[in-house]
């Protein structure tokens, strides 16, 4: 059974960016179609893209039309699309920087963003609390600026007109009952209420993402992805980086024989492992942690030096040789700089003169390996455009407040989100 989770994992792993693309694109298709359907009169025939679209009244008197009918005929509910496409986006991403459950990210609030003051600088950072789950534990994570994105973006789209988060109930199905009232992050509006994202539209999303980027699997067949193979596809991603498997461990919120911690605040994973290592390196001979000769010191601030290129830095380990021969455009280790666009745009556009110099030649053997070096280079462009698209759309969110609670319970909703400031975070 391990051995086949394993060979899974192995097998998505490597897939993980062309899901994230195909995730953007799918949600910025939904959107320009909504966007063209709402401007659209009813009864109007418009056209998104390659699809011709009518637009059409709504189910029920007194509501935003969302239906549409394509130009086969067959019914589309425009809005449940890009919402399906949107929530989709969000999950993937969630999932790919947290590693949690299914159950454990659909229960995120706005009140799970949290911050916490490090002890030894004073410096503020800002965490994201895990509901208890599996284990009944709840967990800290720490929030990088990639993940920072999701919920910010998730925030800016389900607040109300007065910018609070609507409280809204969910039922649980792991307690078989329903929770409080909450500003859950997920959830969307469906015929004039506000209603929480289930699994099965997560699930759902998910596989129209799979399909759309036409992967497949070894046999051939087309490849799907579960919510749990985000999880396993973390730990792996992670532990691979060098992250200590035990604070992989307090990070995923799990319980094993070799390691426990009462709670995951960042000071404890960090002083566990520091005490980890003295009592590693207390135990192994003395020899090992000699003063390091001349040459080797020389060795080792060589490899940082070799590591600069012109259009990026080399992100090789030091001590490993280079697996691509020095073609550093098609090796995944090169870190492109962002003010090297324009030298990566003038290499790839050099490598597709070369290929259709080698085709009108008949240079067949030159093909394979410039095609394979223009693929590394627009991947490269990519990584650029993305961060650069990151850096100019980051919000700051603040921190939510807890307003004193008058009257019943349940009457209060979260503080209201600060406006987008006209520069990132």
């Amino acid at each position: 059974m391990k051995a086949r989770t394993d060979q899974s994992t192995r097998e998505r792993m490597p897939t993980l960016p062309v899901v994230l693309r195909t995730a953007e694109l799918l949600l910025r298709q939904a959107q320009e179609r909504l966007s063209t359907f709402r401007d659209a009169p009813l009864g109007a025939r418009f056209t998104v893209g390659e699809g011709t679209f009518t637009k059409t009244r709504a189910s029920k008197s007194g509501l935003e039309p969302t239906r549409a009918t394509d130009g086969s005929g067959r019914r589309r509910y425009l809005v449940a699309d890009e919402n399906r496409a949107f929530w989709g986006w969000a999950a993937i991403e969630f999932f790919r920087h947290t590693g949690t459950r299914i159950e454990e990210m659909l229960e995120i609030s706005h009140h799970s963003i949290v911050q916490y003051t490090l002890p030894n600088t004073s410096e503020v950072v800002p965490l994201l609390q895990i509901a208890p789950s599996k284990t009944d534990e709840e967990r800290l994570l720490l929030v990088s600026p990639e993940l920072a994105d999701v919920p910010s973006a998730m925030v800016t789209r389900v607040r109300d007109t007065d910018g609070t988060v609507p409280l809204i109930a969910a039922y649980d199905q792991g307690e078989r009952r329903w929770n409080r009232p909450l500003p859950l992050l997920f959830q969307w509006r469906s015929a004039g209420q506000n209603r929480p994202v289930c699994a099965q539209t997560i699930r759902k999303a998910l596989g129209e993402t799979l399909a759309a980027s036409g992967l497949t699997a070894t046999a051939g067949d087309p490849l799907n992805y579960q919510p749990h193979d985000f999880r396993r596809i973390f730990v792996t991603d992670a532990i691979l980086s060098g992250l200590p498997p035990h604070i992989v461990q307090v990070i995923c919120g799990h319980k094993t024989i070799t390691m426990g911690y009462k709670a995951a605040y960042p000071a404890e994973a960090i002083e566990a492992h520091r005490a980890f290592l003295a009592r590693r390196r207390g135990q192994r001979p003395a020899e090992e942690y000699r003063t390091p000769t001349s040459a080797e010191w020389d060795a080792f601030l060589g490899h940082f030096e070799r590591r600069k290129l012109s259009v990026g830095i080399c992100a090789r380990a030091f001590g490993t040789s280079c697996i691509h021969e020095h073609a550093c455009v098609r090796c995944a280790l090169l870190r492109p700089d962002l003010a090297q666009r324009p030298r990566l745009a003038e290499i790839s556009d050099n490598l597709q003169a070369r290929i259709a110099e080698a085709e009108r030649e008949g240079w067949l053997g030159e093909i394979e390996g410039l095609q394979v070096s223009l693929t590394g280079a627009r991947d490269k462009l990519a990584q650029i455009d993305a961060e650069a698209a990151r850096r100019s759309t980051a919000i700051h969110l603040g921190m939510p407040a807890f307003p004193q609670i008058a009257g019943r319970i349940g009457t209060t909703s979260a503080s209201p989100v600060p406006e987008r400031p006209s520069s990132g975070m």
